[in-house]
């Protein structure tokens, strides 16, 4: 295990109710200062008063913890914690806000119910319980997709689908999920049924795109477990293509039921321009898109550098990824199926020379494993993108104690109206390294690179 240092173990106990007087004092600034990155002009004019608005299931399914508190205290909150985590390492530049921070969602769930009267409900789990919390209109959810939820809901009497029962385990429509493209205006709709069977299905088909002709396609989930997962291995595509297409940072992207894909485009095009920023490629340079998934990041920075590896263990996100590379054109890029941290080993060992290493990992951060193979393979610069500011921290104290240094930091506000989930994106650069993109990136004619898996 990584060992944490005395701040780390007290920032993770960090709550947002603790520290009431420092996040005063800033609650009485502007939240941008000359450093923040920050477009509070322009969200000020476009946010509504939080105070004002209001959510029949809010306190019950855990979702927008913090819908009741204005949006400003949001972000100087987060600021503050994400500040706080990070002040050993380097100075905290600010944080992006969202300049409409609702309805924001891309990918909506919603679990299917019968109420104590016998009325077909659609909403979500209550917190930490099974019963299901009837929602009409969730504000942090895309708006067209929560309507399509509610045309299905009402679908359901007229053309009799039996709602599954967890108790018992008999019923067909378990789940729904709809993704959304944010600029195609494209919808997929995921009907998960405990059976492949949907009775009268192309009428169903016609009623539901009737209602919502937006719908490109619609897909099958077969989930026959007893189980919580929502959705099962077996698919069957019953309209359309089977998948969306979607725009983040003028590259286009393919979204399947399964694919991971940010869930707040418009501040995930922030971020990963944030990102591009910071790491200041000159061209020529060789970098490595670590736990990279259908490698949206990793695509994006293709046209700023000569060459892109991504590593992602997931084989079915490195078929998306391979896909969404030809569709962008994108030729100066290469996918392997393996683990990043064997992968970066295995390149060192070979002396292959690497000029960056973006990463970005789920919440529970990276391993030793994976940052020491970074140290080993030893890039010039590393841009971590992170999700869970407690275990970046953590990881940014493995880091700068083996030779790198914090550069600059900025936070993200990726799910405004929830606590605690904030993005950061942290610069690191190898003390006393020359800056790439000034000399030759491969010192062997095939890179130093080991075989593919």
């Amino acid at each position: 295990m990584i060992m944490k240092n005395n701040d780390i173990h007290a920032a993770a106990n960090h709550t947002f109710a603790v520290a009431k007087t420092d996040i005063n004092r800033e609650k009485n600034r502007n939240i941008s200062t000359k450093s923040d990155i920050s477009e509070s002009k322009s969200f000020k004019k476009t946010n509504r008063n939080v105070k004002d608005v209001r959510c029949p299931a809010a306190g019950k399914c855990g979702g927008c913890d913090w819908l009741g508190r204005p949006y400003e205290k949001q972000l100087a909150d987060k600021k503050k914690l994400v500040a706080d985590l990070l002040k050993p390492y380097c100075r905290l530049e600010g944080i992006i806000p969202m300049e409409t921070p609702y309805f924001y969602r891309n990918k909506v769930h919603a679990v299917f119910d019968r109420d104590r009267r016998g009325a077909v409900i659609a909403g979500t789990y209550e917190k930490n319980s099974h019963r299901v919390v009837a929602v009409e209109k969730c504000l942090i959810e895309d708006e067209k997709a929560g309507e399509i939820i509610r045309t299905i809901r009402d679908l359901c009497k007229s053309f009799q689908i039996r709602i599954y029962d967890e108790d018992s385990g008999y019923g067909l429509l378990r789940h729904v999920l709809v993704r959304a493209g944010h600029t195609s205006g494209q919808y997929l709709v995921v009907l998960v049924l405990s059976s492949p069977i949907l009775p009268d299905k192309n009428n169903f088909i016609k009623a539901l795109r009737k209602a919502h002709p937006e719908i490109t396609s619609v897909v099958i989930n077969v989930n026959d477990r007893r189980t919580s997962m929502i959705l099962g291995e077996k698919e069957q595509v019953i309209y359309g293509k089977g998948y969306i297409e979607d725009t983040l940072c003028g590259k286009t992207f393919r979204i399947s039921p399964k694919s991971f894909y940010q869930v707040n485009p418009v501040q995930t095009q922030k971020l990963y321009q944030k990102a591009i920023e910071y790491a200041d490629f000159r061209g020529n340079e060789r970098i490595v898109d670590a736990y990279c998934g259908i490698d949206t990041i990793g695509i994006v920075a293709s046209d700023h550098v000569k060459e892109v590896i991504g590593v992602e263990l997931n084989k079915d996100a490195v078929r998306d990824a391979r896909v969404n590379a030809r569709i962008n054109c994108v030729r100066n890029i290469s996918f392997y199926e393996n683990d990043a941290g064997q992968l970066l080993t295995q390149m060192a060992q070979q002396k292959a020379k690497v000029d960056a290493v973006i990463l970005d990992p789920p919440r529970s951060g990276s391993d030793e494993a994976f940052l020491s193979s970074v140290i080993q393979i030893a890039p010039a610069k590393v841009v971590y993108i992170s999700c869970n500011p407690v275990t970046l921290a953590r990881d940014l104290e493995y880091l700068t104690k083996r030779g790198y240094r914090a550069m600059r930091a900025c936070a993200v506000d990726m799910f405004p109206q929830t606590a605690e989930h904030v993005e950061a994106c942290v610069l690191l650069e190898k003390a006393g390294k020359a800056q790439p993109g000034r000399r030759g990136t491969v010192d062997r004619a095939d890179g130093g690179m080991p075989a593919r898996t």
